[in-house]
């Protein structure tokens, strides 16, 4: 792995920060206060290419590999968690279209989340009952004609109330002859379906600015071009998407950190106390370094998973690490923020409080950091 970025990365890179510095932080507190991306937000994101990094040229996508994503995600973060979050999950839904959808999916699907004509995909494999365990799914599609039949409650979805398109699990098979997370399949069905009904937003701690709502599937009808991949192998399509989702996540953590970072050592050098800016102190020294060391660390921990899977190597042992420390640092990171800042940081004048916030999601979402570790371990055991 070359730590030198090549030509496409280093643009991809500018041009995610570029943003991030001209709209995103500008628009961050509001976002987070008002609970709403703006449309033209979202539309800028598609117009730069960053709703669909790795996904093919062919296919409206960038083209730009894994680690491009990854360093696109890490700038956005940094502006703004809330529409990371949406940039990860609309990238995580066109790459996994285009790795197990037919051509007429891909034609269809891809470029229109690359584009921005649908704002955003959404990807419905948590139930309330079937988190981190998606053998205890209990959503049901069965054949009906030509056509499937969905019925069944998910949670935790990202982009629910505007997304175009949904890549949906659910049982296709019975539990007696397929027991666990084999018989599971996989959906697309676009918004505005029949029996799709969107619940009401989750009012959540962070990443408020993203919408997480409940969806209700009461005997949605989709045709059957609507299966993607193969009937009863759809728990492999789950991994192969979460495996990736998990590279993005840690990217997202390390961003939040470094704006966490970035307004610490601005408030250290401006703060005065005793005669001094606070900069001066060791105490507080102490703990920037401590602050930068875990950053880097994250940073390369998610840039080799994002090299191997670019390389098309197994990458699965390396995501969960880059995920699990990224996630636990930033948190780290972000709680000294607040520190730094003293009473500042616990109030909403000051970014510290909503990077604190924000960041706490990013140990339970794509795997909870219990589930890494199982991961992790399994791997380190085999």
């Amino acid at each position: 792995m070359k730590l030198s970025l090549n030509e496409t990365q280093a643009l991809v890179q500018k041009t995610a920060r570029d943003y991030a510095n001209r709209v995103l932080i500008l628009q961050a507190a509001s976002i987070d206060r008002d609970e709403r991306i703006p449309g033209e937000v979202l539309r800028g994101l598609a117009e730069l290419g960053l709703m669909a990094v790795n996904v093919a040229p062919a296919l409206g996508g960038g083209g730009a590999g894994a680690v491009s994503y990854a360093l696109a995600m890490q700038e956005i973060a940094r502006g703004c968690a809330s529409t990371a979050v949406t940039m990860a999950v609309t990238n995580m839904v066109g790459e996994v279209i285009a790795a197990f959808g037919s051509e007429e999916q891909r034609e269809r699907c891809c470029t229109r989340l690359a584009s921005g004509e649908w704002a955003a995909g959404a990807f419905a494999l948590s139930e309330p009952g079937a988190g981190s365990d998606p053998g205890g799914m209990q959503t049901t599609a069965r054949r009906d004609g030509d056509d499937w039949v969905l019925d069944g409650s998910k949670q935790w979805i990202t982009n629910a109330t505007f997304a175009g398109v949904f890549v949906v699990w659910a049982r296709t098979a019975p539990r007696e002859t397929h027991p666990g997370a084999r018989g599971i399949s996989c959906f697309l069905v676009e918004g505005g379906t029949a029996g799709l009904k969107i619940g009401r937003a989750e009012d959540k701690m962070g990443i408020r600015g993203s919408n997480t709502s409940a969806l209700e599937l009461d005997g949605c009808r989709v045709p059957g071009s609507a299966l993607l991949g193969q009937a009863n192998a759809g728990f492999k399509i789950a991994m192969m998407a979460l495996d990736g989702g998990r590279i993005g996540i840690s990217a997202q953590a390390i961003g939040i950190a470094r704006a966490a970072l970035e307004e610490s050592v601005s408030y250290a050098k401006d703060r005065h106390q005793f005669g001094h800016a606070i900069a001066d102190f060791q105490a507080i020294q102490w703990k920037l370094a401590n602050m930068k060391t875990e950053l880097d660390a994250s940073h390369l921990l998610c840039l080799r998973a994002a090299w191997l899977k670019e390389e098309g190597r197994v990458f699965s042992r390396e995501a969960a690490m880059a995920k699990l420390f990224a996630s636990e640092s930033a948190n780290r990171v972000c709680r000294e923020a607040v520190q730094i800042h003293g009473g500042y940081g616990y109030t909403r004048e000051f970014a510290a409080e909503r990077h604190m916030r924000d960041v706490r999601v990013t140990m339970i979402y794509e795997g909870t950091s219990e589930i890494q570790r199982v991961v992790i371990g399994r791997s380190v055991l085999s």
